[in-house]
Parts: structure tokens; C-alpha cells; sequence
């Protein structure tokens, strides 16, 4: 079976189930396959082969006894390297954390081991998972399966590149400025940002932090948006500590066929231009869902001041990570940005007020976005979908020169500032809004593109169920050359 690593976690289920295929053989598989490729891409930095062997014989025998564990029986999985796994390094590239070994799994492994898979390897992520490239002094650069000189994107980059290579069954990454979304976008697979605070994100944090983030997410990355559909369903609800006051009911999504959907579409913005090549693609599905499929389409978005939105956006994004500094990094940092002019504008002038602000300017600042999210809840009673584009341009070049504010990627022919991509991080990001990115394609120059799914808070299974229907119906994930 040639196309046996590149399966969905959902079929590779069925067939652990029907004894078609061992959880241990499917293990050895991509652990054989790690070995060919994991030097070229370094996407795999942390494997426990001995556990993972352990748990897959021990999955072979719960099912010989007709005792299967859940929907993943025997699935084997890795996991972002910012995720707890007991007895594996959480690092988060840092070398300070390079000796830190988790004690106990976070709650993503923890809910996924229910469902039933074979945690056996850590994928590689940037240092402080704060870049759209996936680099770090503890394990090195990762690089794009599709082609070995891109980025798989950030910070979820090493699952985004081990998925699309065919070296794993299942990933999760977690997502704060797009990084669940770019690197699916940019390797060709499917990335779920769920809805704000469905998931619990305890054990995806650096040691002895047990406090979420604002705008911060974690959720699943696979092969397919069944698979999508599944690990959410594992993922998602209160934590321990709120599970006596709250249970999570998200609504199913009802919708047999894409011409059920009410389709609004976003392809461009002045404050993350982007290139033709991806608004190419992302109007010939605009014209296929309108065409062929029948599908209700509309030029249109939200009611919003898309500048406004985007420095509102910038702002909370930048104060939700201030956390990190030290007292003399704030010090610093606050003498800094008390001496820049009033006229300074720049990405670095509103990052530094950002990570010095106080509590009073966050609850201006939360207000804004308040009215942000009634201007997109008003959107979600005409349309069911939004499709806009995941990032600016397909995956770039490496480049770990200088300050990532300062680097530059050509979009229609002309540099522009990488961080422009962010709009469209935080267009949906920063109003807590589900977004599904979904293979769409390729680009004249071979490389993926994605559509972002937008729907309403608390609609993952619309946005999920958009996707699959899409695959069905007009393009799913392909593996990249090179690695059948």
C-alpha cells in the first residue's frame, strides 16, 4: 500500500480497527520514513520510541480483545514541541528550557490519548513559537517539504511539514498570529483554529505557567478535514477546574452541500496586500462555488474599519505576549517607548507601547475589539462562511537576518514588510472567530495554497464541515513530490 503514510488519521483508524494494518507496523512505518526524510526537513525533534512502541503493542492487544480506546485507536501522532508529553523536552527553542523534561502530559495529549492515538515524536517550532519561520538554537532550521529553501511557515511549522510529507497520522499545533493557519497554508494541509477558549490550552506553556494567553488557541492539523472534525471532538471543552460549571455544545452544522452555504469572499486588503498568484486561486473557487456548485457568493466583508481592526489587533497581540519580558527587558523597553515620537507609526513603535502598556490601556484597547465583534456577529446573520486568503504570498524563502519587522517579501513584484501578512492572523484572530484553512491548490510555481473558512464564534463544524465538502467536491490535500 504506497499511499498508506499519506492516509487521514480517520482511514488509518478503520484500518487498525479491521486489522488490516497493526498500530505497532503503522508506528514502525512512519518511524522508518523519519529516518529517510526527518535529515533533509528536520521537522521531527524529539522521538520516544520506546514508549510509543509500548503503547502500540498494548493498542494491538486492547483491540485483539475487542476493547478499542477511541476514534484514533492506534493512530500514531506527534505533537507541536510546545505541548507537554511526559518524559519528552518542552523547550519552546529556547536553550535556557533545553534541559526540561514534562513531568505530565498537557491536556491536548492527555484528550488525544482518550481518543486513542500513539504519541511518539515533537515537531519542530521557532524560539518563543514567535516567528512564520520554524528555526531555534536547540533544534535547527525546518524546512518546507515542497521545497527545502522555504519556510513550512510558524510556528506550528515542523507539524505542518511532517503531515505533508506522509511522516505522521495526526498533529495539533496552537495559534495566536496564524500559526496553525500559515503553516498549513504553506505546506498544503489542513489546520483548524478553533473558536477562543473551546480548547484548553493548560501544558502549552512554558514551565510553571498555567494561565492562558489572550487570542491564543490550540487546536488540530491533519490530512483531512474529517480528521479536522475528529480531534476537535478530542480536543475541545472546559478544563478540570471549570468542568463542574460549564459544558462545550457546539452547534452541528446541519448543511448537506456547499449550495447551503451563504458564501462571502475576501481576497485582498491595503493592509495585507496579496499576491495574484493566491487571489488567482482563491477566485476560481469563488467562481467554481458559483458556477458549478450553485453556491450563494458575495464580494463582501464585515462592516469594519480594516486599519482600525488590524492596529486594534497588533496592539492586544503585542500585549497578550508582554508577559515574557523580564523586569530589565520592561524597564528597557519603557524608556524606549516613552522617547519615540508621537508621529512614529511603525510596526516597532506600536509593538513597543504595546509591551509596556497598562492594564488600563489593554481595557481601551478590549473595548475597541468589543465593537469589532458585534460588527462580525451583524456579518454572520447574512453569510454562514467567509473565504479570504490564510497569508499574503506562498511559503518564502529562509531568511533569519535582522529583526523579523525589518524583513522583507516580495508581493506583485515589490518587497513589502513580512509582517503585513499578519492581517490576515488577525482579521478573524483577534474577534475569537473559528478559521479553517483548506488545501486549494497549487501555485504556477508548484508551491501550496490554502483558503482561510471563516464562521461565526462557535462555529468550528460549519467551517470544519465547508472543508470537507470542498474536498469532496473541488481539492484536497496532495502530497508533495519526492516522498511517495
Amino acid at each position: 500500500m504506497q499511499d498508506l503514510p499519506f492516509r487521514s488519521a480517520k482511514e488509518l483508524a478503520s484500518l487498525v480497527r479491521r486489522k488490516k494494518v497493526g498500530a505497532l507496523e503503522l508506528l514502525d512505518l512512519y518511524l522508518s520514513r523519519i529516518e529517510t526524510h526527518n535529515p533533509a526537513l528536520n521537522a521531527v525533534v524529539a522521538l520516544d520510541v520506546e514508549g510509543a512502541r509500548k503503547r502500540a503493542k498494548a493498542a494491538d492487544r486492547a483491540l485483539a480483545k475487542g476493547k478499542p480506546w477511541g476514534p484514533l485507536h492506534g493512530v500514531p501522532m506527534t505533537i507541536k514541541e510546545s505541548f507537554d508529553v511526559k518524559g519528552m523536552p518542552t523547550t519552546w527553542g529556547l536553550p535556557a528550557y533545553a534541559d526540561n523534561i514534562a513531568p505530565r502530559n498537557s491536556v491536548t495529549a492527555e484528550r488525544m490519548e482518550a481518543a486513542g492515538v500513539v504519541i511518539f515524536g515533537k515537531t519542530n517550532v521557532p524560539s518563543w513559537l514567535a516567528d512564520w519561520q520554524s528555526y531555534n538554537p536547540v533544534y535547527g532550521t525546518c524546512n518546507n517539504p515542497w521545497d527545502l529553501s522555504k519556510t513550512p511557515g510558524g510556528s506550528s511549522g515542523g507539524s505542518a511539514a511532517v503531515l505533508a510529507a506522509g511522516l505522521t497520522g495526526i498533529d495539533a499545533g496552537s495559534d495566536i498570529g496564524a500559526s496553525i493557519r500559515n503553516p498549513a497554508h504553506y505546506c498544503g494541509v489542513y489546520g483548524h483554529k478553533p473558536t477562543m477558549d473551546i480548547c484548553a490550552g493548560r501544558g502549552q506553556a512554558l514551565p510553571g505557567v498555567l494561565s492562558g494567553s489572550d487570542i491564543a488557541v490550540v487546536g488540530p492539523m491533519a490530512r483531512s478535514a474529517d480528521d479536522l472534525d475528529i480531534a476537535l471532538t478530542a480536543m475541545a471543552g472546559p478544563d478540570s477546574i471549570e468542568a463542574g460549571a460549564w459544558q462545550l455544545r457546539l452547534p452541528p452544522c446541519k448543511k448537506k452541500a456547499l449550495k447551503d452555504f451563504r458564501v462571502a469572499v475576501v481576497l485582498d486588503d491595503p493592509n495585507g496586500e496579496v499576491d495574484r498568484e493566491i487571489q488567482d486561486r482563491l477566485q476560481e473557487l469563488a467562481t467554481f462555488l458559483s458556477k458549478k456548485m450553485k453556491v450563494k457568493v458575495a464580494d463582501s466583508g464585515p462592516d469594519i474599519d480594516t486599519t482600525e481592526a488590524h492596529r486594534i489587533y497588533i496592539h492586544l497581540l503585542r500585549m497578550a505576549t508582554c508577559g515574557r519580558q523580564t523586569d530589565e527587558d520592561f524597564a528597557r523597553n519603557t524608556a524606549i517607548a516613552q522617547a519615540l515620537p508621537a508621529e512614529d507609526d511603525s510596526y516597532y513603535a506600536r509593538m513597543m507601547r504595546a509591551n509596556t502598556g497598562s492594564h488600563r490601556d489593554w481595557l481601551a484597547w478590549n473595548e475597541k475589539r468589543r465593537h469589532l465583534q458585534w460588527a462580525w456577529h451583524e456579518f454572520f446573520q447574512s453569510y454562514d462562511i467567509l473565504l479570504c486568503p490564510a497569508a499574503s504570498t506562498t511559503a518564502f524563502a529562509h531568511n533569519h537576518e535582522g529583526n523579523r519587522w525589518d524583513q522583507k517579501i516580495i508581493v506583485n513584484g515589490k518587497p513589502v514588510s513580512v509582517i503585513d501578512q499578519m492581517f490576515w492572523a488577525g482579521y478573524p484572530g483577534v474577534v475569537y472567530l473559528p478559521a479553517t484553512v483548506a488545501p486549494a491548490g497549487l501555485s504556477p510555481s508548484g508551491l501550496p495554497i490554502g483558503v482561510q473558512i471563516v464562521g461565526p464564534f462557535g462555529g468550528d463544524r460549519s467551517t470544519i464541515r465547508f472543508a470537507q465538502l470542498l474536498a469532496k467536491e473541488w481539492h484536497g490535500y496532495e502530497p508533495p513530490p519526492g516522498y511517495l
